[in-house]
């Protein structure tokens, strides 16, 4: 051992090297006492794909992510009881002992804005804002007493997607990637598409890898322009100069890597690898234009602008190209009432009507292509919205508009693993609270969604400070058996 390798060994270092070293012992006993699943990485090809413990049926997840929380009462859980309340003031047993982000004093209660009707064998009640979804009514299963922790937008968009309210945490898409791998080597395992304007509140920390190694994370792709951004070369560098770059940087890692024993300068190796595969497979999948025109009609798209039609486009060819886990996020969903654009009664309107056709196209599609027999999608939000109408400082909204409510609000699965066409859970004549016993807490979901996957949720983990970390954290988490098929 030289001394230039010396003064960059850590403490950390020197004790996983010291084979008799206390830092060894306790490793081993912790390893001894652990249940947890032992993931064996190739560091030099950290996608290749992998066998999870359980045979998954599902291969692949499509989780569509409504950012701002639309109101579930004017969608999907209809209460007629709700109705009899409209004007009225709001029950002092739905106000002692709550939180609310904005409410204040005694609102009024606001019936369903808009007409519902059972669809389907199944008879799921949908409103009128989302008729061609209404039409799949039998291929969707409902959660309607979903629960989370939070009441603000970041904690609640961090819950859902990474189980905690805290930055730092991996996304399910990592824990999925990290645990299952990829099967399209030239594509990241993790990708992401944004529709609506603007990125979520607390941004990339919603597709982070946290503590896992960071080629699990989500990789940002765009429905326009350059599909993802610094992957092209830049002017008047041609791939062979790029590739004689990329060799260059790899030995120098690979001496850093003899050196200092970090298995993140392996990984990092990798990405620079798969970043040079994609300059030349990221362009030909995110490109629509070559879709037949029918396809074009059925979802809606506009080849070259930004839309959710066409990530849902863009979502089917990237899961058929071997894509493990693909989110889209779709802002403008927050429904106070304070301007039009944030009214049921109007932008409410609009924004049902951006998604109705797309992901109706999309369950549509996978069908045909005999993909939805193994492809998991998901549709939720952050949290859902009270039955009382909206009020600052005591006084009514200018337009129609509702506050946030964690206790109870909706979301759906279809696809691989699914019962089709069952409604989980029922909440109160108002659609404020779960009826006793009913509560699906998010880590439910998230236990849930592992085990379509191939993975129990109580052993996908990985040693970080002496803790075995999760997706689920360490409070209880179920599987919703009831909803599996």
């Amino acid at each position: 051992m030289n001394f230039h390798h010396l003064q960059n060994l850590s403490r950390r270092h020197f004790l996983w090297d010291s084979a008799a070293g206390l830092g060894s012992l306790w490793l081993t006993s912790q390893l001894a006492h652990s249940s947890s699943i032992a993931l064996e990485r190739d560091q030099a090809a950290p996608l290749a794909p992998l066998l999870s413990p359980k045979d998954p049926k599902v291969k692949r997840v499509i989780y569509l992510h409504m950012v701002g929380a639309p109101s579930q009462l004017e969608l999907f859980d209809y209460k007629p009881e709700l109705q009899k309340y409209d004007g009225k003031d709001c029950p002092s047993e739905y106000l002692e002992g709550q939180r609310f982000a904005f409410i204040q004093g005694t609102p009024q209660m606001l019936g369903p804005v808009y007409p519902f009707k059972q669809q389907g064998e199944s008879g799921a009640w949908f409103s009128d804002r989302l008729p061609e979804l209404a039409k799949h009514a039998d291929k969707l299963c409902f959660i309607k007493t979903m629960k989370t922790d939070q009441f603000n937008h970041g904690p609640a968009q961090l819950m859902v997607q990474t189980g905690q309210a805290r930055l730092g945490y991996p996304s399910i898409g990592s824990w999925v990637t990290w645990g299952l791998g990829t099967e399209n080597q030239n594509l990241p395992g993790f990708m992401v598409l944004l529709s609506g304007g603007r990125v979520p509140r607390v941004g990339k920390s919603l597709w982070g890898s946290g503590f896992l190694p960071s080629v699990y994370q989500g990789v940002q792709c765009r429905s326009f322009g350059d599909p993802v951004l610094n992957t092209a070369n830049p002017k008047g560098v041609s791939p062979k100069t790029r590739r004689a770059a990329l060799d260059a940087l790899q030995s120098l890692n690979q001496e850093t890597f003899r050196e200092l024993s970090d298995p993140e300068t392996i990984t990092r190796i990798a990405q620079y690898e798969m970043a040079f595969r994609m300059q030349t497979s990221v362009p030909e999948v995110m490109s629509i234009d070559d879709e037949p025109q029918h396809m074009h009609d059925l979802y809606g798209t506009e080849p070259g602008k930004e839309s959710f039609a066409n990530n849902c486009l863009l979502a089917r060819r990237l899961a058929e190209n071997g894509v493990r886990f693909i989110q889209l996020y779709d802002w403008g969903w927050d429904s106070h009432g304070s301007s039009k654009s944030e009214a049921l009664n109007d932008g409410f309107i609009g924004k049902c009507r951006s998604i109705d056709r797309p992901i109706s196209a999309l369950l549509t599609d996978l069908e045909q292509r005999g993909m939805l027999d193994d492809t998991l999608v998901v549709w939720g939000s952050e949290f859902g919205r009270t039955p009382m109408q909206e009020n600052r400082n005591g006084a009514k909204m200018a337009f129609l508009g509702r506050d946030h409510n964690p206790n109870a609000f909706t979301f759906w699965m279809a696809g691989a693993g699914i019962k089709p066409g069952m409604t989980y859970g029922e909440t109160d004549p108002m659609g404020y609270l779960a009826q006793d016993g009913q509560e699906v807490h998010l880590r439910d979901l998230h236990a849930t969604l592992l085990h379509l996957v191939g993975y129990d949720h109580t052993k996908l983990s990985i040693l970080r400070k002496g803790l075995h970390e999760k997706l689920t954290g360490v409070k209880p988490a179920s599987v919703l058996q009831e909803i599996l098929s």
